[in-house]
């Protein structure tokens, strides 16, 4: 049998205890999570009210900025629409080095 005080300093004390352990991982989920906020309020603050409802997510990835919409119909509109906001999303982030607009049809 073993004592619960030789092995306490292995486990986690507390969630914060377990959560610093998974810190990386959950670091970027987190990040990303937040840069996803970022531009989906970025993008409805200046979008026109037709085409903000037909945006289904945006996503950033490798300095690469990825606006869904929801039909390909949509995804045309959209285009336009971002080739127009494009300055301001390049000084929104300038480390971003490409911007695409893709089709993700909603469930």
């Amino acid at each position: 049998m073993r004592s619960g005080s030789a092995d306490s300093s292995a486990r986690p004390h507390s969630v914060k205890d377990l959560l610093a352990r998974r810190g990386p991982a959950l670091t970027r989920i987190t990040d990303q999570a937040a840069r996803q906020d970022f531009w989906h309020g970025w993008l409805s603050a200046r979008l026109a009210a037709d085409i903000r409802s037909r945006v289904c997510g945006v996503a950033e990835r490798a300095g690469t900025l990825v606006i869904f919409a929801e039909t390909a119909a949509w995804s045309a509109r959209l285009r336009f629409a971002v080739l127009e906001l494009e300055p301001d999303i390049r000084a929104a982030d300038p480390e971003l080095t490409r911007i695409e607009v893709r089709v993700l049809p909603r469930r």
